[in-house]
């Protein structure tokens, strides 16, 4: 794996043997996995506690579901759902604290409250004022790929050249990111797993990993019980599986082992404890040596 070492503000971030964990925070009530499980900010606290106590060394919370189909919530309501936690959260642990969002006045914001990590599915495309807030904060900024919008990105996605152009669409993001001020040493990028891809895109993504790491940044992968991962042990007579079953966390471990594996430097997840546990696997099966 290669090694960075993000340091800005009172954080850190070292990327060792093992890619580091994110952990997943919906303050939403429609979110595809766990919508609804933490809408108030009594229990989105108590989870996002629970999962640093497991191993979370960051915390992603997003207060707009960004599932297939979901539809836009408003700038006011965003910030409602987001920065009681933000603030509540920042105050009591000293882990970076992500704001999932493409809107500019919520990212600074919760930026004002405590986070200190913007996470941009649009990847600054979706608000022109977001870049600005970011280099202004001088906080690390995840740039991700997606075709289309959430609205309408899994209506047969299709592609000439799977890797080239997500490739060269985190190379130009990347390059419209660092000429709007954002230093490049702030970026993280991600090749955006489920948005805009059926499941044999996500599946060659992971497999070929690896690609990406030519563009000298860290890698986020974000695979958690998503619809690839459904789709593929769905037995034959139902239309989905519920996110929450055991075998879909079973096949996202096996996913987080692969990514791992290939070159991811963070992972984004619903379920902390498991997925340290797989990355402890993994990193002591690489870092093995014959006596």
């Amino acid at each position: 794996m290669t090694s960075f070492d993000l340091a800005w503000g009172e954080h850190r971030l070292r990327f060792g043997p093992r890619p580091l964990i994110m952990g997943i925070l919906n303050v939403t009530p429609d979110s595809f996995s766990d919508g609804g499980s933490f809408f108030s900010a009594r229990d989105a606290l108590a989870q996002a506690e629970k999962m640093i106590r497991e191993g979370a060394d960051i915390i992603d919370i997003g207060g707009e579901s960004t599932r297939p189909f979901s539809e836009a919530v408003s700038e006011t309501e965003e910030t409602r759902r987001v920065i009681p936690v933000v603030e509540a959260l920042a105050n009591r642990v000293k882990v970076p604290i992500s704001i999932d969002t493409s809107k500019a006045a919520v990212a600074r914001r919760a930026l004002d409250a405590g986070a200190s990590m913007i996470n941009d599915i649009s990847a600054l495309r979706a608000d022109p004022e977001l870049a600005g807030v970011a280099a202004a904060s001088d906080v690390p900024v995840i740039l991700m790929h997606m075709k289309g919008s959430p609205g309408n990105m899994q209506v047969s996605p299709e592609y000439n050249d799977l890797f080239g152009e997500i490739y060269t669409f985190l190379e130009q993001a990347v390059a419209t990111a660092v000429e709007k001020g954002i230093h490049r040493s702030r970026l993280i990028i991600d090749p955006g797993i489920g948005f805009g891809k059926t499941v044999q895109h996500n599946l060659l993504l992971l497999k070929y990993l690896s690609n990406f790491k030519a563009m000298n940044l860290p890698v986020l992968i974000g695979t958690s019980r998503k619809a690839f991962v459904r789709k593929l042990l769905k037995p034959d007579h139902l239309t989905d599986i519920d996110p929450q079953q055991p075998m879909v966390e079973t096949g996202t471990q096996a996913t987080v082992a692969v990514a791992a594996i290939n070159g991811a430097n963070i992972v984004r997840v619903h379920n902390v404890a498991d997925t340290l546990a797989t990355l402890k696997i993994v990193a002591a099966i690489q870092t093995a040596e014959a006596e």
